[in-house]
C-alpha cells in the first residue's frame, strides 16, 4: 500500500487581506503556490472556491488562513518548505500572522489517493494540541514514517 504525507498549516492574519501591511504576503501568494503546484513530489493542494468559508467556519475566526496540501514523502515537503523561494516567507511570518497558542501545523500519512478534509485537518490539529505528536497527528521534529515503514 501506498500513503502520501498531507501537512495542514492554519495561520491568523494580522492584517485584512486589503491592508498594505499584508501586501508583501499577499503579493507572493499565487507565486508559492504556484511553486507548490510545480515541486516534484507534489499531488494536491486543497483550492477554495469561496473565500475559504469553510475553513473560516471550521476554525472559527474569519482572519483564518488555512493551507493544506499532499505531497509523495516527507523529502518532497521538506524540499518545497525549507529549500525553495517558499523559506523567504516562511521566515517573515510574524510580520503578518498572529502568534498561536497551540500547534499551527500538523502532519500525518494518507493511503494515496485519499483526499483529506477540512474538519479532518481541524481534528488533527487538535490531537496534536492534546496528545503531542503521535501516529495520528505529528510534526517534522517528532516525525513518524507511514503505517506500512515504507
Amino acid at each position: 500500500m501506498v500513503f502520501h504525507l498531507v501537512q495542514v498549516n492554519v495561520a491568523y492574519r494580522k492584517y485584512s487581506e486589503d491592508d498594505p501591511r499584508f501586501a508583501g504576503f499577499m503579493d507572493n501568494l499565487d507565486r508559492i503556490n504556484a511553486l507548490a503546484d510545480s515541486a516534484p513530489g507534489f499531488v494536491w493542494r486543497y483550492i477554495s472556491d469561496d473565500d475559504d468559508a469553510e475553513a473560516k467556519a471550521e476554525f472559527g475566526d474569519p482572519m483564518a488562513l488555512f493551507n493544506m496540501s499532499v505531497w509523495e514523502s516527507k523529502q518532497a515537503l521538506e524540499d518545497f518548505v525549507y529549500k525553495s523561494d517558499h523559506v523567504k516567507i516562511l521566515r517573515q511570518r510574524a510580520e503578518w500572522f498572529v502568534p498561536q497558542n497551540g500547534p499551527s501545523m500538523a502532519l500525518w500519512w494518507i493511503t494515496a489517493g485519499t483526499v483529506p478534509g477540512v474538519s479532518e485537518s481541524r481534528h488533527r490539529l487538535e490531537r496534536l494540541a492534546q496528545a503531542g505528536p503521535t501516529e495520528d497527528a505529528f510534526t517534522f521534529r517528532r516525525f513518524f514514517d507511514p503505517p506500512s515503514g515504507k
